[in-house]
């Protein structure tokens, strides 16, 4: 089987080493991708096009479509019986053998895309094929607009190209072929379709992770940011960081003023992204925010937040209404990760700016020990993507229950704010230790007493709960009434 690959248009227009640049990542990406469903893929590059050619068994040339058709930097692939270019005569023999039995019944038209100096022209082959399929076949008859098959023929200087399927690609540029970028993500719908559209883009796509405190977030993001890299990354060597960011927020919560939490974390979250940047010698950061969709994300906030990085912040989806982004997770497959991501959401003030002062953020960041940021770096782990499927992704069994066990502790972790504005009322022993405390004290907690988690929405308690458990800190369970 034969397999024509058509570039994306805007690389037919790039300067002679542009172009040539971007075809050559472009096989590169192709045949890293093809080699693992079939080793003796060939991948042949030419001026206006790549030829893939494959003796795989059907199945796995399905395969290689599908493959391909994740491929950034391809506007169509085209399975393609190649022929010697012979006289009108001859392009009809050629043609019958593929479209005869598709035509039965149906109407149909032909077209002929060519390339080279010829007797005559596409039009000219248009009316003969489908003359002679008109004459040949039990064909419905010829219809010029919206047919419902389509006799597709290229001709390209001395060669035939009969078409026999045409697939869609994704467009955009060979990943890898544009500089790298270092893309926060969170695993929601928002940030892991940021970070395809910049793999899209050509741009080779790191992934960068603020765990604010639990183990099965991070694996949920692990999965996501796996998922992405197989599917479109083109088996570019990338890297996955996790930085842990608890002292983070705990210090937040304890000195920074409620108004101005969430714009000094997403500057905390930058100026730790921008260091981290600066060692991969990477000139921009991305993330997934969108104007006005959370009180964070208006434009003088966002200028606040920014005001701390040294590069450039890229927002794909800056303009783009939520619905669009959940169908665009939809399309690329990423939407069931983000349905079932678990969120945390402990730093969240009660009455959030939207209009930041930067005056005002730095002098509450005066109050900010920002020792514990250096902390939270020299604790960052990198790890090659890749490697990422030899780890244990599985999630931590924690076992929940809906009634307080007896004699059990339920420790209720919410904020002091959130439980003041609704006490926790159980038949049982309450303990109150807020989130951002709850791994230091919890080693302090005798370990011949059951414990259940307590946050009301039951989110914070498992990842906390999956947390302790991992780290074999204290043996609990969830309570979530």
């Amino acid at each position: 089987m034969k397999f024509v690959v058509k570039f994306f248009s805007e690389i037919a227009i790039k300067s002679k080493p542009v172009r040539r640049r971007f075809v050559d990542k472009l096989s590169e990406n192709l045949r890293t991708v093809l080699k693992d469903i079939d080793p003796e893929v060939r991948v042949n590059r030419h001026w206006d096009k790549l030829e893939v050619e494959t003796a795989a068994d059907p199945a796995r040339q399905r395969r290689m479509v599908d493959a391909m058709r994740h491929v950034a930097g391809i506007t169509y692939i085209l399975e393609v019986q190649a022929h010697p270019l012979g006289d009108l005569d001859d392009i009809v023999e050629k043609v019958l053998p593929v479209y005869g039995e598709r035509l039965a019944g149906k109407t149909f038209a032909v077209r002929c895309k060519r390339n080279g100096d010829h007797d005559f022209t596409s039009v000219e082959v248009e009316r003969k094929v489908g003359g002679a399929l008109l004459a040949r076949t039990d064909a419905a008859g010829v219809k010029l607009k919206q047919p419902q098959v389509t006799v597709d023929i290229e001709i390209s200087k001395r060669t035939l190209y009969v078409v026999g399927e045409r697939h869609r690609g994704l467009g955009g540029y060979p990943v890898g072929s544009i500089d790298p970028v270092l893309s926060l993500i969170s695993g929601g719908f928002d940030s892991p379709v940021a970070s395809y559209l910049t793999m899209k883009r050509g741009m080779r796509t790191h992934f960068l992770f603020f765990n604010l405190g639990g183990r099965d977030h991070e694996i949920g993001v692990k999965e996501v940011a796996l998922y992405l890299w197989q599917k479109y990354g083109s088996g570019q060597r990338v890297l996955f960081i996790s930085v842990p960011f608890e002292e983070v927020v705990a210090e937040l919560l304890n000195n920074i003023q409620d108004s101005q939490m969430g714009v000094i974390l997403k500057r905390m979250m930058l100026r730790v992204a921008d260091r981290i940047a600066a060692d991969l010698d990477i000139d921009a950061l991305v993330t997934g925010e969108c104007v006005a969709q959370v009180s964070s994300q208006t434009l003088r906030n966002l200028s606040v937040i920014d005001e701390v990085s040294e590069r450039l912040v890229l927002r794909p989806l800056i303009a783009t209404d939520k619905e669009d982004i959940v169908n665009m997770a939809t399309e690329i497959g990423t939407r069931d990760f983000a349905a079932n991501m678990p969120e945390y959401c402990g730093v969240i003030s009660v009455n959030p700016t939207t209009r930041a002062r930067l005056e005002r953020v730095r002098a509450e960041e005066a109050r900010f020990d920002m020792a514990i940021l250096d902390r939270a770096l020299a604790g960052a782990r990198q790890t090659r993507i890749d490697r990422l499927a030899d780890e244990e992704l599985e999630r931590v069994g924690v076992e929940v229950l809906s009634v307080p066990l007896a004699g059990a502790t339920i420790i209720d972790i919410r904020h002091p704010d959130e439980e003041a504005l609704a006490p926790l009322q159980v038949n049982a022993e309450v303990a109150k230790i807020p989130f951002y405390q709850l791994h230091a004290r919890a080693a302090q907690l005798p370990r011949d007493k059951t414990y259940m988690l307590y946050c009301g929405k039951g989110v914070m308690s498992r990842l906390h709960a999956s947390h302790l458990l991992a780290d074999g800190v204290l043996p609990v369970k969830v309570y979530a009434p």
